[in-house]
């Protein structure tokens, strides 16, 4: 942070709520978009370039999730403050991002003075959780589902058959059967199909 300003990289593969969130930001005297990026995959470069205080993940993002993204920006740049952005209020993706080593998560819709204050906040050492989505986890309870459930739950998501997904995922067929019965009988699913929408929608994919 030089001269006072807070230097802020923004990752939203949505251009027209990527420029007006900069836009809005750009109004407040202290903080400054110094870096924009579409893809998660881009955020690492970006943020290394542009040497940012502060970055803005939004969750739904090609190349890498925003997730994804903050656990990767933690353990390279461990300084860094991290706010994730979502669209959607799903519990799992809290317990997910304060994991992954987020600073703050809140939903997009917050009014824009709000995510102000929160880039303030982050960078004075603070935490800051959107209080519906922290109540919704804490009645959610953690993720059932092991990582390698949620693999081949994600993986199954395109309709791909058992064979198909044994051999892209390099497991004998018995083998993904078994996992997919596992997940769909902690989901309280009927089918996999089910369970994955269970899964997406609680944030747990």
């Amino acid at each position: 942070m030089s001269d006072g300003t807070i230097k802020v990289l923004l990752a939203e593969d949505q251009s027209m709520v990527r420029e007006a969130l900069a836009a809005l930001l750009g109004l407040e005297d202290d903080i400054e978009v110094v870096a924009q990026v579409a893809r998660g995959d881009e955020v690492l470069a970006a943020a290394r370039t542009h040497a940012v205080d502060v970055a803005l993940l939004d969750i739904e993002m090609p190349g890498c999730t925003g997730i994804e993204a903050a656990a990767l920006l933690h353990r390279e740049i461990p300084h860094l403050k991290l706010v994730v952005l979502t669209t959607f209020g799903r519990p799992g993706y809290l317990r997910s991002a304060m994991e992954a080593g987020a600073d703050a998560f809140l939903v997009k819709d917050a009014p824009a003075a709000q995510l102000a204050q929160a880039v303030r906040k982050v960078l004075a050492g603070e935490r800051v959780i959107d209080p519906t989505l922290a109540a919704a986890a804490l009645a959610e309870g953690a993720n059932p589902l092991t990582d390698r459930e949620r693999e081949i739950l994600r993986a199954a998501a395109d309709g791909s058959t058992n064979a198909e997904l044994a051999a892209e995922l390099h497991l004998s067929q018995g083998t993904v059967r078994n996992y997919l019965s596992t997940a769909i009988q902690k989901l309280a699913a009927r089918n996999r199909a089910e369970a994955v929408r269970i899964a997406r929608e609680k944030g747990w994919l």
